[in-house]
């Protein structure tokens, strides 16, 4: 009977240590459940996942995340993680600098000391004294031979009104009239006047013309061929004055603001390195490029001696003196495709994500153009580990569903 007892009383304790391990097991897994609230992968973090398995992209396991009672645009991190990611902050203060940028261009055929020639009559060029792109045309060199029945017809008036000068009464002086007409007809068609003076003496009138250039310059475009029919006014040749070029070069849009016409700029070119120059910015396109979000401008480079060729690179350096502004270094901004944002922290170990405007980029310093708290800290260093842990931990990128 006694053994009957001792063997009740030991299986209700076991009963009871079982019960109270089933317990403690069921409050822990509990617990755990509390903290876990998602499951996500290193690789990809935007695959979000209420248990455990694997990625579905690289098909890694996944890592439980634990809860976070941040706000969203928000990420808490330990001592630990602070030390590991570089994690440094600095309150930030409006600064006076003088901004020095460097801009890389090309150096073009100044468009506007371009000169066309054209056909002055309709006709068929019958030689092209010049034929290469790059060759030096002097002024008074002939250029090309027209045919042309227009001309032909037009000397032969001048030719007939000019041996009829000598004519009694009203012949001679209505052949005088003729003459003068005929001649400014010939000169509109760009004869010059010791051509238009040999039909006086010529003993047969030729339908061929020869045309001379009237300016000097390089050749920079052959549009005619010989053999080929020209309408008056078709172009023949273009004839490029490389006494003056033009430096293009490509300015983000937040530079370009404070440009300005007449700014002089210091240019150095790569094939001269000894050689600097100081022009002014002669153009600004008012257009910018949606692809690129960058902006044409353009400065006027002398070039005397010729020693500079279309084609070659030069740099542009461009100072601006007494800048006002908030500068940071340039890795605190998180740049994405529609937005750029940097790092706040709001209280010891919780940092907040804030979009700003960014603007000129100088030393390594990038000026921030949005109003600021400036007695919040600034994520100066570390941005971008701070950045990748939000994105593993919350699967998303801190700028999302905010309005950019």
């Amino acid at each position: 009977m006694k053994t009957i007892k001792i063997i009740g009383i030991l299986s209700i304790l076991l009963t009871l240590c079982i019960a109270c391990n089933t317990k403690n097991k069921e409050d822990h897994s509990k617990h755990k459940s509390k903290e876990t609230i998602f499951y996500t992968c290193s690789m990809d973090p935007q695959i979000k996942e209420d248990k455990p398995g694997k990625c579905p992209i690289c098909h890694m396991e996944l890592t439980p995340i634990k809860s976070d009672d941040t706000a969203a645009n928000e990420i808490s991190l330990s001592k630990q993680q602070l030390q590991l990611g570089n994690i440094t902050t600095q309150t930030v203060a409006e600064t006076q600098s003088s901004l020095e940028q460097n801009y890389t261009g090309v150096l073009t055929i100044n468009q506007e000391k371009i000169n066309t020639i054209s056909a002055r009559a309709m006709g068929r060029i019958e030689k092209l004294y010049f034929k290469t792109v790059g060759d030096y045309v002097a002024k008074n060199e002939p250029i090309y031979q027209l045919y042309s029945e227009d001309i032909a017809i037009a000397k032969q008036d001048y030719f007939t009104a000019y041996k009829q000068l000598t004519m009694p009464g009203g012949f001679g002086k209505n052949a005088r009239t003729m003459l003068i007409a005929a001649k400014q007809k010939l000169l509109f068609f760009g004869l010059s006047n010791a051509q238009i003076e040999t039909i006086k003496s010529s003993k047969e009138i030729s339908p061929y013309t020869i045309f001379y250039s009237n300016s000097s310059g390089t050749i920079s475009e052959i549009i005619a061929t010989e053999g080929s029919y020209a309408m008056e006014g078709a172009g023949i040749i273009k004839l490029a004055n490389l006494n003056s070029l033009w430096l293009e070069t490509q300015v983000n849009i937040n530079y370009a603001k404070s440009m300005h016409l007449g700014q002089n700029a210091k240019v150095s070119f790569t094939d001269y390195p000894d050689k600097t120059i100081i022009a002014k910015i002669s153009f600004i396109n008012p257009e910018i490029n949606p692809d690129t979000r960058l902006l044409l401008i353009r400065m006027e480079i002398p070039n005397q001696n010729l020693l500079l060729k279309p084609g070659m690179q030069a740099i542009a350096k461009l100072t601006q003196s007494n800048i006002k502004g908030i500068f940071i270094p340039t890795d605190a901004v998180i740049r994405e495709e529609n937005a750029s944002y940097i790092w706040i922290e709001k209280r010891p170990g919780v940092f907040e994500s804030l979009m700003v405007e960014t603007g000129a980029e100088t030393n390594g310093m990038i000026e921030i153009k949005s109003e600021m708290d400036i007695t919040k800290k600034v994520v100066i260093t570390g941005a971008y580990a701070i950045n990748s842990e939000y994105k593993f931990r919350k699967g998303s990128d801190p700028m999302e569903g905010m309005d950019m």
